[in-house]
């Protein structure tokens, strides 16, 4: 290889470190080209652009662009390194997940990951990054929080105007058969007229 295609592979390394908050540098060794391959398609299905090259060349790009921001994964640059490139945070660890568990394989294998100006070393990370939540994730779970209280007081006011309406029925059948009930007392006061007649009797005797 040329320094001039040195030179190119850096520019090009640059651009996509510059381009990409994260990034997953991993270990394809042992993997055959079929398997590369396959790997490359199922990076490219799910927008995460993979890139294989050499770890002197990876570091030089890195160094370029600021040594002590990414000084962190300098000690995982070593045997066989690809680079994954994504917007979300946790699509190459659901990818490598994937892809071992079809394969039966434990390649890809974590060497360090870069999320957000993070780093995360180690192939024992991998489960941790797959449960990374993203912004629109994190996005919905506030947005349900906040919510979730309203949804609270709107349930509760419609079951308040349900028990009002239920009440209201039922209060409707006891103010129709109140009169009534009212009107039994007044008949049973008829047998006055009585008196009277009583009193026209004794009166011829005086």
């Amino acid at each position: 290889m040329t320094k001039q295609e040195k030179n190119d592979i850096i520019k090009v390394l640059k651009g996509k470190f510059s381009q990409y908050n994260n990034f997953y540098i991993t270990d394809t060794e042992s993997l055959s080209v079929a398997q590369v391959t396959k790997l490359r398609s199922v990076c490219f299905d799910k927008q995460v652009e993979m890139k294989v090259a050499k770890n002197t060349l990876i570091k030089k790009a890195l160094e370029s662009l600021d040594a002590e921001k990414y000084s962190g994964i300098f000690d995982s640059l070593h045997k066989v390194t690809a680079l994954m490139f994504s917007e979300n945070p946790k699509d190459p660890a659901v990818i490598i997940t994937g892809f071992r568990k079809e394969n039966n394989n434990e390649r890809p294998l974590l060497k360090a990951a870069f999320i957000n100006g993070d780093v995360f070393t180690g192939n024992d990370q991998l489960k941790a990054l797959t449960q990374i939540k993203t912004k629109n994730e994190l996005i919905g779970e506030v947005i349900g929080l906040l919510q979730s209280p309203i949804q609270r007081v709107l349930g509760a006011l419609q079951n308040k105007d349900a028990a009002k309406e239920a009440i209201a029925e039922e209060a409707t059948p006891v103010e129709e058969v109140a009169p009534v009930t009212e009107a039994a007392p007044v008949e049973a006061e008829v047998p006055s007229p009585e008196t009277p007649a009583e009193e026209k009797l004794s009166t011829p005797e005086a």
